[in-house]
């Protein structure tokens, strides 16, 4: 039929956008992930949704490490089936006491987000977590012409916060920058 799509063999997070590029954070997923699970036994997927999976109160100082699958071989050759999975999650400090105390949920909500009980343990680890924040270099003012010319385009807008933020924007983008064309 005409309005039908053939199915094209290509997994579904790998499709092509109407021009035939792919997403940039498809193709990293779909080397990191791999290497991820061999690695760590975890995925992006789950690195990815850890602020909502930890919640308000550890989202910030805890990070998820790997996860340790044990063995499936249960001695007698036949394989064990599937066993639930250990956690290494990264906390700071003295927050470690607090995330000791919610591991049942923790673990709950993990296992919600996996769909199936993948974790049975969190083994905690202290070390920082908080990631190395920048600071965004504010440009210099400008000067002459462009001044003028940004505070004329500006000078219609009413609210302060947004003409202050249209300022900022029109500085950097008006700024003088070796190598650019204006």
């Amino acid at each position: 039929m005409a309005g039908e799509r053939k199915f094209s063999g290509e997994s579904p997070t790998r499709r092509k956008t109407p021009r035939g590029a792919h997403q940039l954070a498809e193709l990293a997923n779909g080397v990191i992930d791999p290497v991820l699970a061999r690695r760590a036994g975890i995925s992006t997927a789950l690195l990815g949704s850890w602020p909502d999976i930890a919640g308000a109160d550890f989202a910030d100082c805890t990070r998820p490490e790997k996860i340790a699958w044990p063995r499936r071989d249960d001695g007698d050759g036949r394989g064990g089936g599937f066993q639930s999975g250990v956690l290494t999650i990264a906390c700071e400090g003295a927050r470690a006491l607090f995330l000791t105390h919610a591991q049942g949920e923790l673990i709950g909500r993990i296992n919600g987000f996996f769909g199936f009980p993948a974790i049975r343990q969190i083994r905690i680890v202290q070390k920082p977590v908080s990631p190395v924040t920048r600071t965004n270099r504010k440009p210099p003012p400008l000067k002459g012409a462009a001044a003028e010319r940004l505070s004329h385009m500006v000078e219609g807008i009413e609210g302060d916060r947004l003409r202050a933020a249209l300022e900022r924007l029109g500085t950097a983008v008006l700024q003088k920058t070796p190598g650019r064309r204006r």
